[in-house]
């Protein structure tokens, strides 16, 4: 009978859209692939792609003590009922429970896999920093699984983690981010017509939506010949969601555009010229990022973590200070003006995304550490971590090779 691999994620939809790939390498490698989400209507999607589904208590806005304790008991039933070799654990909650419950059950392998550290770690009120104060005290119990590694997608997030004490550095690995298939994402020529910039993200407050609509005013007010549009969708259940409403209404005043939820994201950057991202959320390093770079197409984003780790400012896009829409304007101008700059940006862009954040070696880095773990193999070069006083061990960036 094969040994059993257990993916434990927050979304299923999530999980579809950033992890399948792992999942198939999982299964190419003999493993029963088994996945623990909440239900939502991407469940089918998962067992059409022959992986075995489990429901799983959570939710991941909750601060409900009751409904932290069921899930964390139904996790550890489920790892004692599947008995699996190896529990892979996706984004903050999931890492942090699924940590504790894989100790209680006597899970012999663990891989936790941050994706950003999100509000917790971004916003500084009273509250936020009880709150994050008591979760890391939890997860020096959670993440410290004798047989565990623990993946960020950048180097200021392990920084976070190590600094603090809460894991020790040769816990540690750096994927950055959850690669793009660069055969599906193709460069193609900007379209006639004033340019266009989208910001295409979860539609919460943290992304910069705020700031990107006020640049948007502003440019417009100026005189600029553009459009400005916004990609995706409104979250009911994250109460830092921009409301439908008010999407809307910003739809009908005319000052951005809102195109709702887009399957097929190839076909948008093909039909605009700047992707934007003003977020000041803690992410890991932006999927969407990574697919307009792959695309050829510059970014402007914020010097936040994660969202800096795909942009080197003045070649493939521009930094700029978070909440700050008025540096955001004039950074949007100088791009939205100059065609032939937004041309070579793209280009070296793409490059970057070749050497550093492409889907086939985000999967072999993460098939490595799986093999770390169950073969007792060492670390790969490409994601070991020496420790935040050391040296970061990951691709070098191709301007060190000229």
């Amino acid at each position: 009978m094969a040994e059993k691999v257990l993916f434990v994620a927050n979304r299923a939809e999530f999980f579809f859209s950033h992890r399948m790939p792992i999942a198939h390498a999982a299964k190419e490698r003999g493993f029963e692939v088994h996945v623990a989400t909440p239900r939502d209507p991407y469940v089918s999607n998962l067992e059409d792609q022959g992986l075995t589904w489990h429901e799983l208590e959570l939710d991941g806005k909750s601060m409900n003590p009751v409904q932290e304790f069921r899930t964390l008991i139904h996790l550890v039933q489920l790892y004692r009922k599947l008995k699996p070799v190896l529990v892979h654990h996706i984004a903050f909650k999931g890492v942090l429970y699924g940590g504790i419950a894989a100790r209680l059950a006597g899970v012999p392998n663990v891989v936790n896999a941050f994706t950003g550290l999100g509000h917790l770690f971004s916003a500084n009120t009273l509250k936020v920093r009880f709150v994050r104060w008591f979760v890391l005290q939890i997860s020096r119990f959670s993440f410290r699984h004798p047989k565990s590694r623990t993946i960020f997608q950048n180097p200021d997030n392990i920084d976070e983690f190590v600094e603090r004490g809460v894991l020790n550095s040769d816990q540690v690995r750096l994927i950055k981010g959850s690669g793009v298939d660069i055969n599906t994402f193709n460069p193609s020529p900007e379209k006639d017509g004033p340019p266009i910039v989208i910001l295409a993200s979860r539609l919460v407050w943290d992304k910069g939506v705020s700031e990107f609509v006020k640049a948007a005013r502003q440019l417009r007010k100026d005189g600029l010949e553009a459009r400005f549009a916004l990609v995706g969708k409104s979250d009911p259940l994250n109460p830092n969601a921009v409301p439908e409403g008010k999407l809307e209404a910003w739809d009908e005043e005319g000052t951005v555009e809102w195109w709702g939820f887009q399957e097929d994201m190839p076909s948008v950057f093909a039909n605009i010229h700047v992707v934007c991202l003003p977020s000041y959320y803690r992410e890991g390093v932006p999927k969407v990022l990574i697919e307009a770079a792959a695309c050829e197409r510059p970014i402007v984003t914020t010097d936040m973590p994660g969202c800096r780790e795909i942009v080197r400012d003045g070649k493939n896009g521009l930094l700029v200070p978070p909440q700050s829409s008025e540096v955001l304007a004039g950074a949007l101008e100088e791009l939205l003006t100059d065609s032939e700059r937004r041309r070579s940006m793209g280009k070296q862009g793409r490059q970057i995304v070749r050497e550093e954040f492409s889907l086939e070696g985000v999967v072999q880095d993460t098939m490595a550490v799986y093999n770390e773990l169950l073969s007792g193999e060492g670390p790969s070069p490409r994601t070991s971590w020496t420790g935040w006083q050391g040296s970061r061990e990951f691709l070098p960036d191709p301007e060190d090779s000229n």
